[in-house]
C-alpha cells in the first residue's frame, strides 16, 4: 500500500523498515490486550498512542495517519466541485476562469470567510495606497 498510494512518503529504507515492522507487529500486536482486539484504523491509531506503540512501530504509525487523512482530502475535493457545479450555472457559463476560482475559494471556504466583515476589508484596500475613488 504504501508503495502504491504514497511513494513520495515513502524512502527506499523506510519501505524496508516498514517491513520489517510488519513482521514484528504481527507476532506482537495478537498478543497485546489493548490491541489484540482493535476493529478499526482510527482505534488502532489511538491504541498505538495510548499503548506507545507508535514508537516502536513508526513506519506503520505514519502509514495508518496517511490513511486515515485520505477520506478527509477526498471529501474536500468532492464538495469542492460539487460546489463548482452550483456557482457555475448556465447564466455564469461565461465566467473567466480566475474569477470563478475567486468565487469557489469564497464558496468552499465560507467558514473562514465568515470572520471577514466588509468594511473592514474595504478600509484594509483603501489603506494599500491612494485611489481615485475614496470607499466609505
Amino acid at each position: 500500500m504504501a508503495e502504491k498510494f504514497y511513494p513520495q512518503d515513502f524512502t527506499r529504507q523506510e519501505l524496508h523498515i516498514l517491513r520489517s515492522e510488519l513482521i514484528i507487529y504481527e507476532s506482537d500486536v495478537p498478543h497485546h490486550d489493548v490491541l489484540k482486539n482493535v476493529t478499526t484504523l482510527s482505534k488502532l491509531c489511538r491504541g498505538f498512542f495510548e499503548t506507545k506503540r507508535s514508537q516502536r512501530y513508526q513506519m506503520i504509525d505514519r502509514l495508518i495517519r496517511l490513511v486515515l487523512t485520505l477520506p478527509v482530502s477526498t471529501a474536500t475535493t468532492e464538495r469542492a466541485f460539487s460546489d463548482m457545479k452550483r456557482v457555475k450555472t448556465i447564466l455564469s457559463n461565461k465566467m473567466e476562469n480566475d474569477f470563478l476560482a475567486d468565487n469557489l475559494i469564497v464558496h468552499i471556504e465560507k467558514e473562514l470567510a465568515e470572520n471577514y466583515d466588509t468594511d473592514s476589508i474595504i478600509k484594509d484596500f483603501a489603506s494599500i495606497q491612494e485611489r481615485r475613488v475614496q470607499f466609505e
